[in-house]
């Protein structure tokens, strides 16, 4: 509409200079021009339909009259008293009117309202039109085969770990390349491939190395591109997409996130028709219903394969399900490797290092480290990576960064230099524990202190004996703080948490304790939620007063135990905390260095060795929880 009404303002421009030419002229009266006739003064008349423009002899001047547009003006000039002979020999000459010009005055202004009428209706007609289009496309996926580019696609070798998974997949590419090497054997290929692991281990990687990889079309899709809010569009998208990727078959799709249309069927809240169940029925079907399909693999991530519907993960669906474990050291070195290859490294960083100090961590949590690592060293205007970098990268990822702004008061100092130091000693001095990476008092994310501990190789069973010693070790800081200033703060609060909840597992869920080899209460999840709602309790009251006992026992005698040690090594104890509250800072080989002595005491340590609670120093809040050791938990055997 703004181009029709430009291109009208352009025409009635053009119209309006052509009917009023740019030579200056002066306009008069017909007595005027009649009294310039008859004193011969008229040089030439022109006439343009009603206008006249005369120009006259002595002076050149060109003027301008009207004329009626009933009388000719020959009649008109001879009733207002031009003489005969005058007439006879005045030039005279009239001028054709243009074509463009009549018409353009005299049609315009009848057709401008109908056309800016007729623009307006085209406009809102090309919009229904679109919504229309897009109503009738409401029901169609907007899936494309992926098309590989060669120089940045991604293949197997650009992912770590994991090779029982790239075995499986791998499988697949070939089945698919050479379907008769397996048909000669009455093999028959997999439907579907379930890829199951927890959050950041690679399963949408590893579907793009199978794309990679694969010489066929690569669909992908995510598993809430189904689900609208119209009824049956998930299911008419769901056939849309297998129609495209039969079409182009023998091709492979890949769904994402595929536990948000495959939950478990019937557990809708309030009952009813759920759309997501309609969704889920065609897939189903599309998968192996009633038409055969032997030349379409379906490929699905999830890290919830507990709500899936059974019947997805029946053979003939979902014939395999491949998972993807956290990785282990040598793993992780190998990902820390690919993830650092566009990084400047220096030649002392040793990644196997930074692999052995980062159990449980992910492809994705490794990615995420080495870019901290990067960027850590571009702030300081660095041109390489140190081993430095990736250790403070380390801290950042686990606990957040460091809050040198939070400033703390000498007495809050104190206790959590002691605090963490009662850590560090019990840890020393108990079996089977972790070995102490560093000890810090420099406030990071919501602790005001910590103490790392990283085990050297990974770790999947674990012993009673490494359970009561990593109670002993929580209890540490509660036990130093009481012991030192005999008092205690909210510091401990994060360290009894845990211990709590280590202790209720060890109970409940490993059977360590003296109540046997037993396992009490049953968790339940609501399926369509996926969520844990409460906890169901297989046990009797006097159980649940026994089960309280032990974990009570349990904590007590963690506490009794750090205690021992904490008296027995009493020097160690000061010895530790005056280096903290000097240096701020331990790190592995210094606190080795100063268990065994070879390092002389910081010069702090031979301050008062006892000083007495200030209450109005002590920390009384629990909201930043400024003494809180994170030290992580071990993981479930």
């Amino acid at each position: 509409m703004g181009i029709g009404l430009l291109l009208l303002l352009i025409i009635v421009a053009i119209v309006s200079l052509y009917s009023n030419p740019l030579e200056a002229t002066e306009e008069a009266s017909l007595s005027r021009v009649v009294q310039e006739i008859n004193s011969d003064n008229v040089d030439l008349v022109e006439v343009n339909q009603n206008e006249l423009l005369i120009t006259l002899r002595d002076s050149g001047t060109k003027l301008t009259a009207l004329k009626e547009s009933a009388t000719s003006v020959t009649e008109t000039l001879v009733n207002l008293g031009v003489a005969e002979d005058r007439m006879s020999q005045l030039s005279l000459t009239i001028n054709k009117p243009s074509g463009a010009g009549f018409w353009a005055s005299t049609l315009l202004p009848i057709l401008l309202p109908f056309l800016l009428l007729g623009g307006f209706l085209w406009f809102m007609m090309r919009g229904a039109q679109n919504a229309s289009n897009q109503a009738l496309g409401f029901g169609q996926t907007r899936s494309r085969p992926v098309e590989a580019d060669q120089k940045k696609r991604t293949t197997f070798a650009d992912v770590a770990g994991n090779q029982e998974a790239k075995n499986e997949l791998l499988e697949i590419v070939e089945f698919l390349k050479h379907p008769k090497k397996f048909q000669k054997m009455g093999a028959r290929i997999p439907k579907g491939v379930l890829l199951v692991g927890v959050p950041g281990t690679g399963k949408t990687l590893m579907a793009r190395a199978v794309a990679g990889e694969a010489d066929v079309p690569f669909f992908s899709i995510s598993g809430s591109e189904f689900v609208e809010m119209f009824v049956g569009v998930g299911a008419s998208r769901v056939r849309d997409l297998f129609k495209k990727v039969k079409q182009n078959a023998p091709a492979i799709l890949f769904i994402d996130e595929m536990d948000a249309v495959g939950r478990h069927r019937g557990a809708g809240l309030g009952g009813g028709h759920d759309e997501r169940e309609q969704t889920l029925n065609q897939i189903l079907v599309e998968m192996d219903g009633f038409e055969q399909n032997e030349q379409t693999i379906v490929i699905a991530a999830t890290n919830r394969p507990d709500v899936l519907d059974p019947a997805l993960l029946r053979p003939g669906r979902f014939d395999r399900q491949v998972t993807l474990d956290l990785p282990d050291i040598k793993e992780r070195a190998a990902i820390l490797k690919i993830h650092s290859k566009l990084v400047p490294l220096r030649k002392q960083v040793d990644l196997r290092n930074t692999a052995e100090r980062t159990p449980g961590f992910s492809g994705a949590d490794l990615a995420n480290l080495v870019n901290e690592a990067a960027i850590l060293a571009a702030r300081q205007n660095k041109h390489q990576v140190s081993q430095h970098h990736l250790e403070e990268s380390i801290e950042k990822v686990l606990l957040g960064p460091e809050k040198r702004s939070r400033i703390f008061s000498q007495k809050e100092k104190d206790i959590t230099a002691y605090h963490e130091a009662g850590h560090a000693i019990v840890a020393y001095h108990s079996p089977d524990t972790d070995p102490i990476r560093k000890i810090s008092i420099v406030s990071r994310g919501h602790a005001g202190g910590y103490t790392l501990k990283l085990p050297e190789e990974d770790k999947h069973l674990h012993t009673r004996t490494g359970f009561f010693s990593e109670l002993a070790v929580l209890m540490g800081g509660y036990t130093a703080e009481l012991l030192k200033f005999k008092e205690l703060t909210t510091g401990a609060s994060n360290d009894l948490r845990q211990a709590t909840k280590l202790a209720r597992s060890i109970v409940t869920d490993y059977g360590m304790s003296e109540l046997g080899p037993m396992t009490f209460g049953h968790k339940e999840e609501y399926v369509f939620l996926g969520k844990e709602l409460h906890e169901a309790r297989n046990y009797s009251e006097s159980t649940a007063s026994k089960i309280d006992e032990q974990i009570s026992q349990l904590l007590t005698t963690a506490q009794k135990k750090a205690e021992q040690i904490l008296i027995a090594h009493r020097d160690q104890l000061e010895l530790i905390s005056g280096t903290l509250i000097a240096n701020e800072t331990i790190n592995q080989t210094q606190f080795k260095d100063l268990m065994t002595g070879h390092t002389s005491p910081a010069p702090t340590a031979a301050r008062k060795a006892s000083i007495k609670p200030d209450k109005a120093a002590r920390p009384d809040t629990n909201k930043d929880n400024p003494v809180t050791d994170p030290s992580p938990s071990p993981a479930p055997a």
